[in-house]
């Protein structure tokens, strides 16, 4: 792909009032969701889960892309056409996950380095052939008592940087994801603090690395509070927070950010994505969007339990999560919306 087309794509992928579905989980997780619907995760089962929501009608109209895992990325809706096919007819980049997940970094008690660096370019260059536009890469960063490290900050965004270069080489445009869990009983200021610091590293990573980072989207954690901390910020706080180190941090050259849900429930991650665009209309330099996965699907998934005839109001919930998300991209989302569209 030219460096062309790895801008249309970036600048595709957060296009005004439109977020990415992650459908990426891998097997372990896939199959956690499934035992929390009584469902068996057997690939026929993945596979019918994801037909569903990818055969959405309308999707696209919100969706600018999906995260792939590598087993999905060679299935097939019921009709026989792929799914990368499927998604790319109506209007979605089909993307791919290629970290292979964070293992424990030695010497570093409860932190990970995320691997998948070896073979990298080859993969990437058969997920290419195989008609994926973008990659995901997540690295994971732990607040507890006497960490993050240095070591393991600086590991991660290291290995950021070689996989964004390794993507771009390819023609794949790379999703940078710093994630700074919230699992913790940590307070916003704290959670502010590593934010920062794990992104300046990463930053410094990528210049390093010769990424451009036109061609490249960022897929940050929101700053706010640890999920066990006694005093949880409100919805304002946590926009004002999350932008003003955005601003301090994130190169203006970027194409766009798209947070990660990280946990939060689906309703307040819709909150604080509105919050920040209603806040900052117009005076930020790259666009504000999404990238969920259970924010996005956990309604779509209770609907579906598993059921051939759930699947109508399964792709309902899942296309009224996308619209309510559309709408925060653009700060015009609200309770009455959600409750209005419900209603309806």
């Amino acid at each position: 792909m030219s460096a062309h087309d790895l801008a249309s794509v970036a600048q595709a992928m957060v296009a005004p009032g439109k977020g990415i579905l992650a459908a990426d989980e891998s097997t372990g997780t896939i199959e956690k969701r499934f035992t929390s619907i009584k469902v068996e995760s057997t690939e026929e089962n993945r596979r019918a889960y994801r037909d569903m929501l990818f055969s959405a009608r309308g999707l696209g109209q919100y969706i600018s892309g999906v995260i792939l895992y590598d087993e999905t990325m060679r299935q097939k809706s019921s009709d026989g056409t792929p799914f990368v096919e499927l998604l790319s007819r109506n209007g979605i980049l089909p993307g791919i996950k290629v970290d292979t997940g964070a293992k424990p970094l030695a010497l570093c008690p409860g932190e990970t380095v995320t691997e998948g660096l070896d073979n990298l370019a080859k993969r990437c260059a058969e997920y290419v052939k195989m008609g994926a536009k973008f990659a995901k890469w997540r690295a994971v960063i732990t607040i507890g008592s006497g960490i993050p490290t240095a070591t393991c900050i600086r590991a991660n965004a290291h290995a950021l940087g070689r996989y964004a270069a390794i993507c771009q080489a390819a023609g794949l445009a790379p999703i940078v994801e710093p994630e700074v869990l919230m699992d913790g009983d940590h307070t916003i200021d704290r959670c502010e603090e590593v934010t920062e610091w794990t992104l300046n590293a990463v930053y410094d990573e990528l210049y390093a690395n010769r990424v451009t980072l036109e061609h490249s989207v960022l897929k940050p954690s929101m700053v706010i509070s640890g999920k066990s901390c006694g005093s949880q910020a409100g919805v304002d706080e946590v926009a004002q927070r999350t932008v003003r180190i955005l601003k301090r941090t994130v190169p203006s050259a970027v194409a766009g950010i798209v947070f990660l849900s990280g946990g939060q429930s689906d309703e307040v991650a819709t909150q604080h994505l509105n919050a920040m665009n209603r806040m900052h209309a117009g005076k930020l330099p790259w666009p504000l969007s999404f990238s969920y996965g259970r924010a996005l699907q956990q309604p779509s998934l209770k609907a579906w339990k598993g059921s051939p005839a759930n699947v109508g109001a399964a792709q309902a919930a899942l296309l009224h999560r996308s619209r309510m998300n559309s709408l925060a991209c653009l700060g015009r989302y609200s309770a009455d919306e959600e409750k209005q569209a419900l209603a309806a």
